[in-house]
């Protein structure tokens, strides 16, 4: 029972980074859209600026004995009939010429930024059904879980979610982690140290899936937040965060260092030091220390 709940856990943890990097395309897609809008819209207020202009040409024109014909094109409800005709600038003149050219160039503008605002969109919806996709991996993972946990008695729950290592701590052992800071190799560089106090004062934190704190975390949320209150942004998924630095031999391992594991890349933790890691396991444990032979060691990189 107790292998076949860790499954579970490890399989909803690889599609929680799926998940994880799927909100950040759509949340990348959804910026680089507003974007796009936002710049259409000061395109089109230039458009109908030097359309208000050729109309003041137009109306001077009518002053002087009626529109000529071209400029009846120019103001008429479809712009582009005009801008494709290619007798107009000859009629216009070299003045009228100009401030034609200048309509036709941000007509054209404005029609590239619509078709790259209707690619981003595209975009954006294919991320948002990879969200929609992955969220339910992770529920359905998870959801399993709970059933069989469920169907355990108290004492065999406890048993199948009871930690297996030595040095691990939680918030009904904050007392724990001093043996551990004392006997523990200093971080060689006060962000990687200001990252390792961190991940300290988040003992005992829960794990919810997709959290980034200050109060919950998955795993790579918890690096990434420990990172981030020391000043330095690393990427939010395990995948990306594995490249986020210099790759360290587990013999090299030093505090502040991010540790990984399973052959997914699908799980990390914060290096402490004497072989110790702070992660945020499963929703089954809180933020705590653990030993880091306790799953299948993929890699390490130094971030700084």
């Amino acid at each position: 029972m107790k292998a076949k709940v860790d499954q579970l856990y490890q399989e909803a943890e690889t599609a929680t980074q799926k998940y994880d990097g799927a909100r950040d395309r759509a949340d990348t897609a959804q910026r680089r859209l507003r974007s796009l809008q936002d710049e259409t819209a000061r395109a089109q207020a230039k458009f109908n600026s030097a359309r208000d202009a050729l109309g003041s040409i137009a109306a001077a024109q009518y002053r002087d004995g009626g529109i000529d014909p071209a400029w009846q094109l120019a103001l008429s409800s479809d712009p582009d009939r005009y801008l494709d005709d290619a007798a107009f600038a000859e009629r216009a003149g070299d003045r009228q010429a100009g401030a034609v050219a200048r309509v036709r160039g941000q007509l054209r503008e404005i029609e590239q930024l619509r078709g790259a605002a209707h690619l981003e969109l595209t975009s954006l919806r294919s991320r948002q059904a990879e969200l929609k996709q992955q969220k339910a991996a992770v529920t359905g993972k998870l959801g399993e879980a709970r059933r069989l946990l469920s169907q355990l008695s108290p004492g065999q729950r406890a048993a199948v979610t009871a930690d297996d290592g030595t040095g691990r701590a939680s918030r009904s052992a904050p007392d724990a982690r001093v043996p551990l800071a004392a006997g523990s190799v200093a971080a060689p560089d006060s962000r990687a140290a200001a990252a390792v106090a961190y991940a300290y004062s988040k003992l005992g934190s829960p794990y919810v899936w997709g959290a980034t704190g200050p109060d919950a975390f998955d795993c790579s949320g918890l690096a990434q937040a420990a990172y981030r209150s020391a000043g330095v942004s690393i990427p939010r998924t395990t995948y990306a965060q594995i490249n986020a630095g210099q790759r360290v031999s587990r013999s090299e391992l030093q505090p502040g260092d991010l540790v990984f594991f399973y052959s997914g890349i699908s799980h990390v933790g914060i290096y402490i030091g004497n072989g110790q890691m702070i992660h945020a396991p499963n929703p089954s444990a809180p933020v705590r220390i653990a030993p880091i032979d306790e799953m299948p060691f993929a890699g390490a990189t130094r971030v700084v």
